[in-house]
């Protein structure tokens, strides 16, 4: 729609990126944020618009690219999220940093059987 641009979710000026693609491998399932302009430290509100294809094995780890920079997205303690804890489409608040190569949410919890 508008390309690249970066939408501020808040006052704060928390980046509001939304996915443009899914992609599933055989070891993960994999979301692009494209290339945007953000801080290497902080936090990122993610629209998941892209809902992981029905099928998919719940248990692969999910990751995202920003500006082709990959990370595993986790849970505090560093448990992966897998694609069972992201069915569907929604919101994400996300931590951000990419000297460490933490992307960390902290809206979700993990399925539970």
């Amino acid at each position: 729609m508008f390309g690249c641009m970066n939408v501020i979710s808040n006052i704060n000026g928390i980046p509001y990126l939304r996915t443009s693609s899914v992609s599933v491998g055989t070891d993960t399932v994999d979301f692009s944020l494209g290339f945007r302009r953000i801080p290497p430290v902080g936090y990122i509100t993610i629209n998941i618009a892209d809902a992981i294809p029905t099928g998919t094995t719940g248990t692969l780890p999910v990751r995202f690219t920003l500006n082709g920079n990959t990370r595993n997205l986790t849970f505090f303690g560093g448990a992966n999220v897998t694609a069972a804890d992201l069915e569907g489409t929604g919101i994400l608040t996300v931590f951000y940093d990419w000297y460490s190569g933490t992307l960390q949410v902290i809206s979700l919890s993990p399925a539970t059987a």
